[in-house]
């Protein structure tokens, strides 16, 4: 499992370095994506990223146009983070740049395989998650 994520991981690394980017920037537009605005201090324990790291990373984000902060007026620390229409545009590239690497990796399973996978991954996770999800699926 190990090698496997590691294979998938770099792959997808390899095509975001193709556009400037890392792994971190798209965690961050995903969150941003998924979860709406943040405070960039929230978002950096959400996402287990270093608070000085979280602030590179917006920065380069922002300088590209990607996500847009706004400082609170009554508490100059914090800042909330938004992700840009033309970050959300790049997220949707990046999504399909995912789907490829995925449907690569898997590629020699078929689609009741990779269910079956899905579903049993799924069930690890909500395992190391505290429970959540280990209902076992019907077969």
């Amino acid at each position: 499992m190990s090698r496997t994520g590691r294979t998938a991981r770099s792959r997808l690394a390899e095509r975001l370095a193709d556009r400037g980017l890392r792994l971190r920037h798209m965690a961050v537009l995903a969150a941003l994506v998924d979860l709406g605005p943040h405070v960039q201090r929230e978002l950096a324990v959400r996402l287990a990223i270093d608070r000085s790291d979280i602030v590179k990373i917006i920065d380069e984000l922002g300088a590209a146009g990607l996500v847009d902060r706004v400082r609170d007026m009554t508490d100059r620390r914090r800042v909330t983070v938004t992700v840009s229409p033309a970050g959300r545009a790049l997220y949707d590239r990046l999504q399909a740049d995912a789907t490829a690497v995925q449907d690569d990796v898997l590629a020699p399973l078929n689609a009741r395989e990779r269910a079956r996978l899905t579903a049993l991954l799924t069930r690890v996770h909500g395992h190391l998650q505290g429970g959540a999800g280990t209902q076992r699926p019907s077969r």
